[in-house]
């Protein structure tokens, strides 16, 4: 009675073992390739799962892991039975490349890739990261040798790209999708540093001093602009300026000469009743209007005597004068 007792708790022990060893949950994003006797058998999606043990089993891949070991971190390989079907981001350590001028630069590179076929990362490769990790370093080499150093800094995006193209087609054949291809450190040289940075004040130092130059140049048109504008407006004031003077010096001298010519025209009618000569008369006037500017001229202290040319004639004139004015009376 004990001893059959004891071989059905070892059965039941056996049966319960068994269950446990034959359920299998497995994790969101990610999957499980069975083997049944030796070969491929079904993929085991997310959640709960059977299997027959010791029949089936779930073949490992290897994966990639990074652990610090003396201050610094240290690439380690293991291997999983879940093949993790998130994107995955590999850090690979930094390589020396040969540009095509023949500069030794050190380039650090990220991939960022993921599974989408386990079955393929199984079968069609042994070791799935050392592979992508020395098809990068590889493709890197060969991708820096076909440009000159001033390419590789200045063109990261196109080198990103051309990296990802041929690493997703590369790739495409274990079930593996490249999604992105990122150039984290470029360090050349240190001489090749000094030289570019050299380089790159005298360019500021010449682009400044074209910009200054520039600025002098335009400053300088402005202002030339600026006088001729300023002369040109200068010019048409003095010419409409003279006009105007013109103008009003026209006016004024046909002002006055009508005047005169309505004096004379008075006068005539006044004189016209008598013997008296008008034109006489307007002589005598203008003859004594000029004798008596130039006494006034020559001032009070003068011993200058001015005489008339003609004094008969200016007598004449004054005795028209007289019998005008006796006329009019």
């Amino acid at each position: 009675m004990a001893s059959g007792t004891i071989l059905s708790i070892v059965i039941l022990f056996i049966a319960i073992a068994i269950v446990v060893k034959g359920v299998r949950i497995v994790q969101q994003s990610e999957t499980m390739v069975i083997e049944r006797l030796g070969r491929y058998h079904k993929t085991l999606a997310a959640g709960i799962n059977i299997i027959i043990p010791i029949v089936d089993r779930p073949r490992p891949i290897a994966w990639r892991s990074l652990r610090e070991q003396s201050g610094r971190r240290v690439i380690q390989y293991t291997n999983k039975e879940r093949v993790d079907m998130r994107e995955t981001v590999f850090d690979f350590p930094k390589q020396g490349v040969i540009t095509k001028d023949n500069v030794v630069t050190e380039i650090n590179a990220l991939i960022y890739f993921q599974v989408v076929d386990p079955i393929k990362a199984i079968y069609e490769i042994n070791n799935l990261p050392n592979a992508i990790e020395k098809l990068t370093q590889t493709t890197l080499r060969n991708v820096i040798g076909e440009l000159e150093l001033d390419e590789c800094l200045t063109s990261r995006d196109t080198i990103n790209m051309k990296l990802r193209t041929i690493l997703d087609e590369a790739t495409n054949k274990w079930g593996v999708k490249v999604n992105r291809v990122e150039l984290q450190d470029i360090n050349p040289p240190m001489d090749i540093k000094e030289a570019m940075e050299k380089q790159m004040r005298a360019e500021r130092t010449r682009r400044a001093q074209i910009i200054e130059a520039e600025g002098m140049k335009r400053a300088a048109i402005l202002q030339a602009e600026g006088q001729r504008d300023a002369e040109i407006n200068e010019a048409e004031g003095n010419r409409q300026s003279r006009v105007l003077r013109a103008q009003g010096d026209a006016e004024a001298r046909l002002a006055i000469a009508e005047a005169e010519a309505e004096a004379i025209r008075r006068i005539a009618d006044a004189v016209s009743s008598t013997k008296a000569d008008p034109t006489q008369y307007l002589i005598a006037v203008r003859y004594i209007e000029t004798l008596e500017q130039i006494l006034r001229e020559g001032g009070a202290g003068s011993k200058t005597v001015f005489m008339p040319y003609e004094a008969s004639g200016l007598m004449s004139s004054v005795g028209g004068l007289k019998e005008l004015l006796d006329a009019s009376k």
